[in-house]
């Protein structure tokens, strides 16, 4: 873990199938529940960073959600744009609107973030920048949304796990819609 005295830490906040899936076969995330009870808003009123694999941002970064959603989804939206944003990639080398992409030297990239003046830094996804930031044990936390949903298949939370990650239980919340929402800590 890096620099545990640094006040900011680096928090993955993610849905998740019973069945450890992140996605469906097809990326659906159609399953995935926005819960009023889940304060997702508090969340995003904690971070002030936000961390994007290339293909995440290209799906989500710069998203502009209809008219047809809530007012509840619209705030979401916003407080998501008003971030700053990090675009990982070993392959891009185009500009990212509203984004500062990060190609090389990830560790100390991190390093330089974390030890920066803000609030916490929510680690977006996708899944190969959460398997390598698990890999190079830069996850502080790890706050997932387990919903209640078996989908058979798809895209797996965790994959190429090079050592065992230990790990402690801090916070755990059942919400009504059925999602358990488990907080855990790096050790």
């Amino acid at each position: 873990m890096l620099d545990t005295g640094s006040t900011r830490r680096i928090i993955l906040d993610l849905a998740v199938t019973l069945d450890g899936f992140i996605e469906g076969p097809k990326g659906e995330v159609d399953w995935c529940i926005m819960d009023q009870d889940m304060k997702f808003v508090d969340f995003l009123n904690n971070i002030d960073t936000i961390l994007y694999g290339r293909k995440s941002y290209d799906l989500w970064g710069q998203y502009i959600p209809g008219d047809e959603i809530s007012d509840a989804e619209k705030e979401v939206w916003k407080l998501v744009h008003s971030k700053k944003k990090y675009v990982f990639s070993k392959t891009s080398t185009k500009e990212y609107p509203g984004a500062n992409l990060i190609s090389s030297n990830i560790v100390e990239e991190v390093k330089k973030i974390k030890n920066g003046p803000g609030k916490g830094i929510w680690l977006y996804g996708g899944s190969s920048l959460i398997t390598t930031f698990l890999n190079l044990g830069l996850i502080d936390e790890y706050r997932l949304s387990i919903h209640p949903v078996i989908l058979g298949e798809g895209k797996p939370l965790f994959i190429d796990i090079k050592e065992r990650v230990g790990l402690k239980l801090v916070n755990t919340k059942t919400f009504s819609s059925g999602v358990v929402q488990l907080c855990y800590h790096a050790v």
